[in-house]
């Protein structure tokens, strides 16, 4: 691909270590645009479907019910594809990057065609919705989220800080998004919409828009550090795909991983699906403005809180151990709100409870995967991020279409009956008359033309409801931690890395080059890059200064001090980070210090010896696991040698 070899494509971020400008506009303000948009489309699309189009009943709801699950199977296949491009894909801007920057136009362009169903025939809006959904989620989402999700695993393999880049990059969803979808559109939007379907393409076409110039600076401002490790080697093997999914499938963590991440998201996919319905019909009305405003927002403040708590806990206890205690609170939580589900204070609490439990994994999840990843690699000595990630993202593509299948099947099997413009109610009172409406008579007919008409809805359609918002989650919370107490990945994964670098170093070797660390090579390459480009600048100044008559040697000193001191600058601040660093190691050692000072000699004693039978300990369950990973190393190169 040359037109990636473009200096105008190259990344923005220069530095070995993650930069500030990498976490805020790669990881937090970038992907903004699309995240954003696909929340709202997971809380929205289907009331739109239902309430605006009135798609459930087309086919007596089977149309409904069936095109979602039909989808996700077209879904799935493009994703597997999608990672096995990505996994070939050998470009200078790395394997996953170039395809952000495909994704910005197609994510604009097929999220405005989701909403603009024409009028006409039941066939027209069938093909419209088909082709549109498919168009957004099997093509443009499928691109932009396997790329997107694989930025944190390929960006360093320094675990701590892809530690702080995956809390960056929940922010955008757990936060900023939340803020809209959570706060702004409950209560200011979906009341100013209702079903008027022109307002609807037009709040609509306006997030979509937006998403293009949003992903273009999550394309700029992030790096692939791993992917740049290869750079100066000759030509890799191609492995075999056949290899790569049995080195995913055969992993024990990795399945572990997607267990977990499978229930976990059914259980929140259905959650968040049912969240307008549940808020409209069982625990407030017909978009009041103010319950799902409630439930959203107090509901979601600990995920502010997160920010600032989660990663030290992590650090400190393991990411593991923090998310396996983290889902038994998130089931508690979900059991309160079951318990009194129409119950306001009752729901607010037991949401505010659930979503401190739920804080771990949404801000350290991908950290955990990019450590399995980096465990495979060490396994086989290759990497499969792209066919693993394709797997991650059926998931999270294939739960939204097949629950938002199984939601319509029980809502229209349950008798749902959607909303109507107060002209239609009118219109059709002899058919909807025998419902309770949520406002008498009079008060619709006092209100705008255009105002909306809703009714209470069955026994049936609110216990569905409640089960779907609140009782699923105590189950799928449980499954979860009992699912994680296997997953002891990051326990050995220093070690491992220590084993990849000295691989590296072998491969250079045979190839009789000189090894050099991974931002080493990339500094050299920015370097060359830097060089050609003032070579041209000089060269293309010294014209200008001979056609205008102006002093060259003048100008091209001015230039090369401006350069140089811009250089100073950047070494000053890394020199600053580098003592920043050490301060902090400092600070941590002389903590351990302070505590064992005032220790006695018994505890002294004893807390040493705890500390030797735990090395002990290590030391051979780590010998246990490199003989078995060494065995299965060498069975998969003699598996490529041939």
């Amino acid at each position: 691909m040359k037109l990636l070899d473009s200096r105008l494509l190259n990344s923005r971020v220069n530095s070995k270590n993650v930069s500030g400008k990498e976490k805020w506009l790669g990881y937090l303000f970038g992907p903004i645009g699309a995240l954003l948009l696909n929340a709202v489309l997971a809380s929205y699309l289907l009331p739109y479907y239902t309430d605006v189009l009135n798609l459930q009943l087309i086919w007596g709801g089977v149309f409904i019910t069936v095109f979602p699950i039909v989808s996700k199977i077209i879904d799935a296949l493009t994703n597997i594809l999608m990672g096995y491009i990505i996994d070939r894909t050998k470009t200078k801007q790395g394997k996953a990057r170039p395809w952000l920057l495909l994704s910005a136009p197609l994510l604009a362009v097929t999220g405005v065609l989701l909403f603009t169903v024409p009028n006409g025939s039941d066939t027209v809006k069938v093909i419209w919705v088909m082709i549109s959904y498919n168009l957004f989620y099997s093509i443009a989402y499928t691109i932009y989220g396997m790329s997107h999700n694989l930025m944190v695993p390929l960006s360093t393999r320094n675990v701590t800080q892809r530690g702080g880049l995956s809390v960056f990059n929940q922010i955008s969803t757990i936060m900023v998004s939340g803020i809209v979808v959570a706060l702004i559109f409950p209560m200011l939007v979906m009341p100013a919409l209702g079903v008027n379907k022109d307002l609807w393409i037009t709040v609509m076409s306006i997030l979509s828009i937006a998403a293009l110039p949003l992903t273009l600076l999550e394309y700029y401002f992030t790096k692939e550090r791993i992917t740049e490790e290869t750079f100066g080697r000759e030509e890799e093997r191609k492995i075999p795909f056949r290899l790569q999914l049995k080195a995913i499938f055969t992993d024990k963590y990795f399945i572990l991983l997607i267990v977990y991440f499978l229930i976990y998201t059914v259980g929140m996919t259905i959650k968040n699906i049912g969240l307008v319905y549940y808020c409209n019909y069982v625990l407030g009305t017909y978009q009041d403005g103010v319950t799902q405003t409630l439930v959203s927002v107090l509901g979601g403040i600990p995920m502010g809180i997160g920010i600032f708590l989660v990663w030290p806990l992590a650090k400190k206890f393991g990411k593991r151990n923090v998310t396996m205690i983290g889902f038994v609170i998130y089931a508690i939580g979900s059991f309160i709100c079951f318990l009194a589900p129409t119950n306001l204070y009752a729901v607010l609490a037991g949401q505010f409870i659930k979503n401190i439990g739920g804080l771990p994994c949404a801000y350290v999840f991908m950290a955990l995967f990019a450590d399995t990843l980096d465990h495979m690699e060490w396994k086989t000595g290759f990497r499969s991020d792209g066919t693993a990630m394709s797997i991650y993202n059926i998931i999270t593509v294939a739960a939204a279409g097949i629950c938002t299948g199984i939601f319509g099947f029980f809502l229209n099997r349950t008798g749902y009956v959607g909303p109507l413009s107060q002209a239609d109610y009118f219109e059709k009172i002899s058919e909807y008359g025998a419902y309770t409406t949520q406002k008498t008579l009079e008060q619709i007919q006092s209100l705008d033309p255009t105002g909306t008409v809703a009714f209470a809805q069955s026994d049936a359609t609110n216990t569905f409801l409640v089960w779907a918002f609140v009782g699923l989650e105590v189950i799928t919370g449980l499954a979860c931690a009992a699912i994680l107490f296997f997953v002891s990945v990051e326990k050995t994964i220093k070690r491992k890395q220590d084993v990849l670098v000295e691989r590296e170093k072998e491969a250079f070797a045979k190839e009789g080059k000189e090894w050099l660390p991974a931002e080493e090579r990339s500094r050299l390459e920015v370097e060359r890059q830097d060089a050609e480009a003032e070579e041209i600048y000089l060269q293309e100044l010294k014209k200008k200064c001979e056609k205008n008559g102006r002093d060259y040697e003048k100008e091209a000193e001015a230039h090369r001090l401006a350069l140089k001191e811009k250089k100073i600058k950047a070494e000053e601040k890394q020199k600053l980070a580098e003592i920043k660093t050490q301060k902090k190691e400092l600070k941590a050692k002389e903590k351990l210090e302070q505590k064992l000072s005032k220790m006695s000699p018994e505890q002294l004693a004893k807390y040493n010896a705890k500390q030797e039978a735990k090395k002990v300990k290590d030391e051979a369950s780590w010998l246990k696991e490199k003989a078995k990973g060494e065995a299965y190393y060498n069975k998969t190169q003699a598996d490529l040698s041939r």
